[in-house]
């Protein structure tokens, strides 16, 4: 059974100090939009080390793939690969795993717009640039990203082709020499306002009249302030207030072939659908692990509130109706730790939830983590209404994890064509 280990809880209470120092009490400048995440995020990333481990991590990654492409420029064989013991010990990437979902559950019932923030630079945006790009362009752009020097966008959703992504985009690149020009837009773009590197998925047009449902897509990498290129000011949103959310504008953008990942049109691990439908299933179970924080934090704050609010001379925590709100958050609770406790035991194994198994896990966690908070706010009664106690904002977040990642009514598709069979509609 996986559980978290005595070193989770360690970086729990960690990660609660930090909170209570450094975000608490910047609260309502990041509710505000006064203060973009970005500086605390740094702040955190250096205090805990991450920062210099991820750069460390990823100029070994690059002096690993240096010294292979050595080899092969000097006809030498691969070496061969020494058998892993096997010593019954814990496995390190269901430790860093679950380490990693601690950290992002506990700061995603404060602030949960600072971590979608971050974890679209890291998680989408860094990722993308990881798995599809050559060495080169890993060079390029990865470690100012990990290390958080530099924030990152990943552009996919345009204002008619959010559900619809891959067949209702209009945003177009074609080909100009060796180079590509881009236009088009993009929106609800998190970090799109102050992203330093944007990750673009477009259509290529080679103007031979095909259906435009069915073009390839390329994904390539833009900079802030390239020519023709404009990122819109913040929205203004019901939630998530701390992630900064926007508008991408592309108007002949000039793109060299090396800002084109994988620099080739014909990528072994297929287009950018094959690139963004795998983004996708860390997303949607990257939601469970959101929403078990609203939830933990919801839970928390409203035990607190039941032993400490009286009402007619007694505790409301001795009403019944208040100890049925109660027991059905833990059960939410429970039953959302386990699905995240499955994800992350697959993970240590060496494997990802289905696309399926994703949105299922989406699909219910975010609705349950919807359902405490507003219960939450409802058992706070009007101070529940009040920005002070916090639980309406946390309700407000909920929320928006259902519609986040895709839709909760998209995740009903794909578990429901998995179950049935790719070929019935």
């Amino acid at each position: 059974m996986f559980e978290w280990s005595e070193t989770d809880e360690l970086v729990r209470e960690s990660v609660r100090a930090f909170i209570d120092r450094e975000i608490r009490p910047n609260l309502d400048a990041l509710e505000h939009g006064d203060l973009p995440p970005y500086d605390i995020m740094r702040k955190l990333f250096a205090e805990f080390g991450v920062d210099v481990m991820a750069g460390e991590a990823v100029d070994n990654m690059l002096a690993k793939a240096q010294r292979k492409a050595d080899r092969i420029a000097a006809g030498e064989p691969e070496p061969e690969k020494k058998p892993k013991s096997d010593d019954g010990g814990a496995n390190p990437l269901a430790a860093q795993a679950s380490m990693a979902a601690v950290v992002v559950s506990e700061l995603s019932g404060v602030t949960l717009g600072s971590v979608a923030a971050i974890g679209v630079s890291l998680g989408l945006g860094a990722a993308t640039i990881m798995s599809r790009g050559t060495p080169a362009q890993q060079q390029r752009w990865l470690k100012d990203l990990v290390t958080l020097k530099k924030i990152a966008a990943w552009a996919i959703t345009e204002p008619d082709s959010g559900s619809d992504a891959f067949g209702g985009m209009k945003t177009y690149v074609r080909r100009d020499g060796d180079d590509y020009i881009l236009n088009g837009q993009k929106t609800f773009i998190t970090n799109g306002p102050f992203a330093d590197t944007v990750v673009v998925y477009a259509k290529l047009d080679e103007g031979d009249g095909a259906d435009k449902r069915d073009r390839k897509v390329l994904t390539f990498v833009l900079d802030k302030g390239m020519e023709g290129f404009t990122q819109g000011a913040p929205f203004a949103k019901m939630g998530m207030h701390s992630s900064p959310t926007g508008e991408l504008f592309f108007d002949n953008v000039r793109l060299s072939r090396d800002r084109l990942l994988g620099e080739t049109e014909d990528h072994s691990g297929g287009d950018g659908r094959d690139s963004a439908r795998s983004s996708f299933t860390v997303e949607r179970v990257g939601c469970a692990i959101l929403a078990l924080g609203i939830i933990n934090e919801c839970h928390r704050l409203s035990v607190d509130y039941a032993k400490n609010r009286t009402l007619w001379g007694q505790e409301i925590g001795r009403f019944q109706l208040i100890q049925l709100k109660l027991a059905q958050m833990e059960v939410a609770r429970l039953n959302v730790q386990n699905m995240v406790f499955a994800a992350l035991s697959a993970f240590g194994a060496g494997s990802l939830p289905t696309l399926a198994e994703a949105s299922a896990m989406k699909l219910y966690s975010t609705t349950a983590a919807t359902d405490v908070a507003m219960e939450a706010v409802q058992l706070f009664g009007g101070n529940g209404y009040m920005s002070e106690y916090r639980v309406e904002q946390l309700a407000r977040d909920a929320k928006s994890l259902m519609i986040y990642a895709g839709s909760n009514e998209i995740q009903v598709t794909h578990v429901a064509k998995a179950l049935l069979g790719s070929d019935r509609r």
